[in-house]
């Protein structure tokens, strides 16, 4: 497994702590210091069968600044890939990759169901 954290957000905290105190073995990637590209957006997202829009820090400063949450609604989804890939504080926090799922942001239920699915697969990362 991978998790894409931020070492100053509060919610990546509590998330690492969550799989530390669950036994998961996992790799951390700042993602500020190494923000998902383009081309590693655009697979998380079709891999997660999430909406785009799940992909973003609405939250972040950044986020605000820009005012994307009146620009996004016209943006195509090719726009939003290179936005997302072009800093990685746009970019919703934590994200946990196992090899059946990625997650955005932390929700106990939802990464609990992964981590048991991740341990049952032999061959997780």
């Amino acid at each position: 497994m991978k998790v894409y954290c931020y070492s100053k957000c509060s919610t990546c905290k509590k998330a690492l702590k969550w799989l530390d105190d669950n036994g998961a073995d996992y790799e951390v990637i700042d993602i500020k210091e190494n923000n998902p590209d383009e081309e590693t957006i655009k697979e998380l997202h079709k891999k997660s069968g999430l909406p785009l829009k799940r992909f973003f820090n609405t939250s972040g400063m950044l986020y605000r600044e820009m005012e994307l949450s009146k620009k996004l609604p016209d943006m195509s989804e090719d726009e939003m890939y290179r936005l997302l890939g072009s800093d990685g504080m746009l970019v919703k926090r934590p994200i946990l990759i196992t090899d059946n799922s990625v997650l955005t942001g932390f929700r106990e239920g939802e990464w609990s169901e992964a981590l048991k699915v991740a341990k049952a697969t032999p061959d997780s990362l």
